[in-house]
């Protein structure tokens, strides 16, 4: 494994972290990735599309009115009005690396419409294969680019610091091997944590390791209790989750209850409401005993949404014919690493991209194909921010032993589905909490450590807003703030020594 100490270590092989080293190009890069390049991201099932303001009767103004309106007060003004006027540019990129994306009769890109836009802004690919196709252009743009090194089949396990600053990262290979990669910078893009739910559309492996390498170098991570629960995971079974793409549900496919009631007809915005809405709303139904389906009997459905028609026919369902059945899952974490405009994270040395990241766009409630975008804007902003930096020199530590596996990776999933999932409480929230810290206590091991950071977090946001919903406090509060969480912050709470605060 060569590597030099100039290199820049991107780790993840989504769309952020392909995106990145592409854009740090002509620097050196290593990619580390843990598994073969272009498989096991979340980016792949992505089927949605990446949203731009590029039709005629489109701005990138209206984009971010839409995305601030779907962040219920938490999502930065100043941020979405830059990632949308972003977003025409990042389309252009992927079009000059040879992405296929749909095309109209005349040549123009075909736009779709999600929840909570208001205008037709989604650009896609494949109908419904937009995170395939992207994904496969940029990772065989990386295998070409000369001055990316991409490592396959190795984990990160620990960020190296040397007086204060991250200069490298531990990794560690199939047969248990650990390396230590010197790096003047080095960039998480890791993705999000839905693998900690039992009910989860995301590769199982997304269980927030990139949140604890973070947390564990000393980094601040803000709001850890939004996590967006797809309306539409397509109950069949499988695990994870297939997904029923909102983009149905933008081409008219509604939502009905056992009794064949349409419940979702006199809420706003019916089943294009924000995510949240239709989520809590199909989760109640499902809680008095009623099943739900998404009737998707559209016109050529099958070409039009061939991933979703192939998903349900793998599992003995056939969308053509009859309804799909549905219930939410963990989808999207909109809190993560706390970053600047630059992808900064609050440690020297250290960056953020992606779904692992907190850059202020999504809020409380990620608007619907958004996370790509945000992913392909920061990329940018971050290759010129390292690109600006004087590289530091620093002798590079040695790694840590590897932290063994959580022994209790079911019981996890099982307790956030119940206690941290949809609608929480706080009595719920402290017996979670209670379990998760004698567990991290016991084996400080990522999926423990992640999920206790999420629950402690929801547990002191004694609000709903967004994708976060308290029974017990069912209201906004006055005043939309975030939430910050450190390792050393927590460790002080689970201690004891610090009064929880709303």
């Amino acid at each position: 494994m060569s590597h030099s100490p100039e290199n820049i270590v991107v780790v993840g092989g989504g769309v952020a972290g392909l995106a990145t080293a592409l854009r740090l190009a002509p620097m050196k890069v290593t990619l580390v990735v843990a598994s073969p390049l272009g498989s096991d991201a979340a980016t792949g099932w992505a089927q949605g599309g990446i949203a731009a303001a590029i039709g005629d009767d489109d701005r990138p103004d209206f984009h971010a009115i839409d995305t601030l309106t779907a962040g219920a007060g938490l999502s930065e003004p100043h941020v979405a009005r830059r990632v949308a006027a972003a977003a025409p540019e990042a389309i252009d990129w992927l079009v000059g690396l040879g992405t296929p994306f749909d095309r109209n009769a005349n040549g123009s890109l075909a736009l779709g419409l999600e929840a909570a836009h208001s205008r037709r802004r989604i650009v896609h690919a494949d109908g419904d294969g937009t995170g395939r196709v992207v994904l496969e252009t940029l990772a065989k743009a990386a295998r070409a680019c000369p001055s990316i090194q991409v490592i396959e089949a190795v984990r990160a396990t620990e960020l190296l610091l040397t007086e204060g600053r991250v200069a490298g990262v531990a990794v560690r290979d199939r047969e248990g091997r650990v390396t230590a990669l010197a790096a003047r910078a080095v960039v998480l893009a890791t993705g999000g944590l839905g693998g900690l739910y039992a009910s989860t559309t995301n590769p199982l492996g997304a269980v927030g390791s990139g949140l604890a390498l973070a947390a564990r170098a000393g980094a601040a991570l803000r709001d850890m209790e939004f996590v967006q629960f797809h309306p539409t995971a397509i109950a069949a079974g499988a695990d994870p989750m297939p997904l029923a793409t909102e983009a149905l549900r933008g081409e008219g496919a509604k939502l009905l209850n056992a009794r064949g009631e349409r419940f979702m007809a006199e809420v706003p915005g019916q089943e294009l409401a924000p995510r949240d809405v239709v989520a809590r709303a199909i989760f109640a139904q499902i809680a008095q005993g009623h099943g739900v389906v998404l009737d998707a009997r559209l016109k050529d459905v099958e070409r039009r949404f061939p991933g979703v028609v192939a998903l349900c026919r793998a599992n003995g369902l056939d969308p053509a014919r009859a309804p799909i059945p549905v219930r939410p899952a963990a989808h999207y974490h909109m809190g993560g690493i706390k970053v600047d405009d630059a992808g900064r994270s609050t440690v020297p040395g250290l960056w953020a991209c992606g779904e692992v990241a907190s850059t202020g766009l999504h809020g409380a409630n990620r608007l619907a194909s958004n996370s790509l975008l945000e992913a392909l804007a920061y990329a940018q902003w971050i290759a010129a921010d390292i690109a600006g930096e004087e590289a530091a020199h620093s002798a590079v530590p040695a790694p840590v032993s590897p932290r063994a596996p959580s022994p209790a990776r079911a019981e996890i999933r099982a307790l956030m589905d119940l206690k941290v999932g949809v609608v929480r409480d706080a009595a719920n929230l402290e017996a979670a909490a209670r379990w998760l810290g004698e567990l991290a206590d016991r084996h400080d091991d990522d999926p423990s450590l992640v999920a206790l950071m999420v629950t402690e977090a929801a547990l002191r946001r004694e609000e709903s807003r967004g994708g976060h919903f308290r029974a017990d406090y069912p209201l906004p509060a006055t005043l939309a703030r975030h939430s910050e969480t450190t390792l050393d912050a927590l460790d002080r709470r689970e201690a004891g020594e610090v009064r929880r605060v709303a």
